[in-house]
């Protein structure tokens, strides 16, 4: 039966023990070892049961026991430590002119997944994980920033497996009133919710609330009374059901996520999107605006796109939302029509070719296009993604393609391991948390003595061992294994060189890398005097047989006599199996086919911890490898025929594991230590910890991002929006006439044998019809010449020109000689706004 009254009911805390339900809805805790320590000293068995949980530990955990603690003085007293902590960290204020941010900023980041405790499984991988380090980030810097994401039911899958090594999903149904979330209600108590048309109706959308330190998340959610059954379940699975079912996500994420904003009060100046799931917001804001300005379309679309960012971290096609026309017809018709846009103009907005009828919608053209803004996420994907959309400014140089990079990082406190943690207090002070990306916060790591460092990370090895061990025991019985897998999970060597794999099972991850030469494999894992052992974990996607065929062929290989108590496969990886293993392997390995991982951040948590890193020059690996900080397997080619690339780049990975890695562990001095690996270690760790940090990529972000964005933006805002609409009005001009403009003649005045240190003059008849010289740039592009075209090249503006009349004038400029062999130039006119956020935007450019 239904009940006609809902109520709820809060646990009843002692009042020295209040602070505890604060601490519980604010997932800061999950960053600070000691607060979590306050709820798993509570009751530790139940701690783990509720898998981390602080708001369900307080609902089950009973009176007696409230009231023991609240006795305890010394646990009062830890407990007031950490609030007055809390509080004080909470009151700083915001410092706008700090990061060079334009008055009353507000950055929304839009995610589809964010990773950001166990508690809240609202996450499948590493690009929830990022957007979780992301938020905690900006909460240590303070920053103006609010989280906006989608609250599903069932979140990401649980993975068992079965006793054939096949990946079972169950999808467990969470209670939203059990997690560290609340409901966001009017003063009636109601629920706050919006409305989103949807085809023959309207569906409600509820909103709740995650504190992350001093960042706020909101969570939206369709299960809600008012909907359908269908309706209900649009947010049910992350990442689940067809295509039908994303755009409906989709849609509530990017459109429902901004009307959530506008029903708060909030008024954004930067939405960053992380990845394509949320383009639609561009739409919405443009929509927003035209209402709240009363501007036209493209005066709006120039004040939205300004504030702007889409960060993509896809390196292939395939990885792209794309939606079949007829869902974009059926869920959007009404929608585009209130934009003032025809089917073919909104289609255009999701289309690389805008000509091409029989073009899918893309998800990540729209946000291009609805964008001023683009970023990859490491020095290589930047380069791989102005490959992929170069189709969208065909006239430009590769190099060109307006789509930048940041360098992804870590939330370092997150995810360094309690015993490291401790040491780093200790002899490094708490700089390493608070400054993680000043290069002198890790100084004092020389001063920390060899036997101190290798204790503690064998601690934390050990750790990951006895969870390693329980979760193997636990999941042999659970597939009704054999006793002898029992036995087998149960003969981890503490002692012995431990590598952790662990990431989605995805064919060009090549988990199965390591097994391409069984005979060579078993005969490294066959040295008693040296013992090796890997630890496998992951998940392949649902849909993804291939995925799952490679987590049952390491597990059938596990399973076998020589591979036994050496190969081990842990289930369901999340971020507390996560944790454990990036703090306690040694080594961590990663050997993607470059260029198709963007950035990985799991080798990043890994080195912090101590673990020596080995892997393709793919990702971040491609700019922080270096042979004294760790491995590479190969020298960074790329392969078309991929048999032969697996042949070779196996070879290197056993001649690594042969020659360089074993051999260096097992090096050891009269009192045990690996001086030589340790030296390595200690290295790698004050190399990378400094740059590949979340405090390092949100201050990247800000210089190169937020702060151009939120100035620009305002700027088009002001005084009644007067540079959006002369923006816009500049725009229709150059699209109106820029077929007119031509490079009629070009001359050059050289010497007959040029010498580095030598000037090349020339001389360029111009055609601008019925644009002016201040409408547009003319550059000489110049530089060494390769299978005739030019590569890299440099620009040199023409400043000097003079009216011919009739439209035509005549440039001049100057080629400097600053390098001998081979090379070229040719002249180009583009468009010039100094409102324009890259000159490159507007796709017109004319060659000489």
């Amino acid at each position: 039966m239904h009940p006609a009254h809902i109520f709820f009911v809060q646990p009843r805390l002692p009042e020295v023990l209040q602070p505890l339900r604060v601490l519980g809805y604010d997932l800061y805790w999950h960053d600070n070892l000691e607060t979590e320590a306050l709820f798993c000293d509570l009751d530790p068995v139940l701690w783990e049961k509720c898998g981390h949980n602080p708001v369900m530990l307080l609902r089950q955990i009973p009176d007696k026991r409230l009231k023991d603690v609240a006795a305890n003085d010394k646990y009062v007293g830890q407990l007031n430590w950490i609030w007055d902590k809390y509080q004080f960290h909470h009151k700083e204020t915001i410092s706008l002119s700090k990061y060079g941010l334009a008055k009353d900023t507000v950055i929304a980041y839009f995610s589809a997944e964010f990773g950001l405790a166990q508690a809240l499984p609202m996450y499948s991988g590493g690009l929830g994980i990022l957007a979780g380090d992301h938020l905690k980030s900006a909460s240590d810097l303070n920053l103006p920033l609010v989280g906006v994401g989608l609250l599903y039911k069932q979140g990401y899958f649980h993975q068992r497996l079965d006793k054939h090594g096949w990946q079972q999903e169950i999808y467990p149904d969470y209670n939203f009133y059990d997690l560290p979330l609340k409901l966001v209600t009017n003063d009636d108590g109601s629920p706050k919710t919006i409305k989103l048309n949807f085809p023959e109706r309207l569906v409600t959308v509820q909103i709740w609330r995650v504190k992350v330190g001093r960042i706020t998340l909101y969570l939206l959610d369709t299960n809600c009374p008012e909907n359908n059954e269908a309706d209900k379940s649009i947010t049910d699975v992350l990442y689940g059901g067809d295509k039908e079912k994303r755009i409906q996500q989709e849609i509530v994420l990017g459109i429902g996520g901004m009307r959530a904003l506008e029903a708060l009060g909030i008024e954004e100046t930067i939405c960053h999107l992380n990845e394509g799931h949320s383009a639609f917001l561009g739409l919405e804001r443009i929509k927003q605006l035209r209402e709240k300005y009363n501007l036209d379309f493209a005066s709006a679309r120039e004040l939205a796109s300004s504030g702007n960012i889409f960060t993509t971290h896809t390196p292939v096609p395939a990885g792209i939302d794309v939606f079949p026309i007829y869902l974009i017809d059926k869920y959007l018709t009404h929608y585009y029509q209130s934009l003032g846009l025809s089917r073919n103009e909104f289609l255009s907005l999701g289309r690389q070719d805008p000509y091409n009828q029989q073009e899918e919608f893309n998800m990540a053209v729209l946000a291009l296009r609805l964008s001023s803004w683009a970023n990859g996420v490491s020095k290589l994907h930047g380069q791989t993604a102005r490959r992929m959309w170069q189709g969208l400014w065909p006239e430009l140089p590769l190099e060109e393609t307006p789509i930048t990079s940041i360098t992804n990082g870590i939330h370092v406190p997150t995810w360094i391991g309690g015993r490291m943690a401790a040491l780093y207090e200790k002899y490094l002070g708490s700089d390493w948390r608070e400054n993680a990306s000043n290069e002198k916060s890790w100084d004092g790591l020389d001063e920390i003595p060899d036997e101190e460092l290798w204790m503690a990370h064998e601690k934390q090895r050990e750790d990951l061992l006895r969870f390693v061990q329980e979760r193997l025991t636990n999941q042999s019985e659970v597939t009704a294994a054999d006793r002898a897998e029992i036995t087998a999970a149960g003969r981890l060597d503490p002692k012995a060189l431990t590598i952790g794999f662990a990431r989605r099972f995805a064919t060009y991850k090549r988990p199965n890398l390591l097994f391409y030469d069984m005979e060579r494999l078993a005969g490294i894992l066959r040295n008693s005097k040296r013992p090796v052992q890997f630890v496998f974990a992951g998940k392949a996607h649902p849909r993804d047989d291939n995925g799952k065929k490679l987590i049952q062929q390491i597990i059938n290989y596990s399973r076998q006599f020589e591979f036994q108590s050496k190969i081990f496969f842990i289930e369901d990886y999340d971020i507390n199996a996560a944790r454990h293993m990036i703090q306690g392997v040694d080594v961590w390995l990663a050997n993607p086919r470059r260029p198709l991982e963007a950035s990985a951040t799991s080798g990043m948590k890994a080195v912090i911890n101590g673990a020596l890193h080995v892997s393709t020059l793919d990702g971040w690996w491609a700019e922080a490898y270096s042979p004294e900080l760790g491995w590479a397997i190969g020298n960074g080619e790329i392969y078309n025929d991929l048999d032969y690339q697996d042949h070779i780049e196996a070879q290197y990975l056993y001649n690594l594991l042969e020659d360089k890695i074993i051999p260096l562990f097992y090096d050891r001095d009269d009192n045990g230590l690996p001086k030589s690996w340790l030296k390595m270690m200690r290295k790698s760790i004050k190399t990378f910890a400094p740059t590949f940090n979340t405090h390092r990529m949100l201050n990247e972000y800000i210089d190169k991002l937020y702060a151009p964005a939120s100035q620009l933006y305002q700027k088009l805002e002001a005084n009644n929006q007067e540079k959006a609409k002369a923006l816009a009005a500049w725009k229709d001009k150059m699209y109106a006439n820029w077929s007119q403009v031509k490079i009629e003649k070009i001359e050059d005045n050289r010497e007959k044998e040029l010498e580095v240190g030598n000037n090349i003059p020339v001389r360029a008849e111009i055609y601008l019809g019925l644009l002016k010289p201040e409408d547009v740039n003319v550059e000489i592009y110049y530089g060494m010449v390769d299978d005739g075209n030019i590569i890299k090249g440099n620009t040199v503006k023409m400043y000097s020109y003079q009216p011919q009349g009739e439209g035509r004038y005549v440039y001049t400029g100057t080629i400097p000689c600053d390098k001998s062999g081979r090379q070229g130039y040719n002249l180009r006119i583009k468009p010039y706004h100094e409102d324009l956020a890259h000159p490159y935007l507007s796709g017109l450019i004319t060659w000489g």
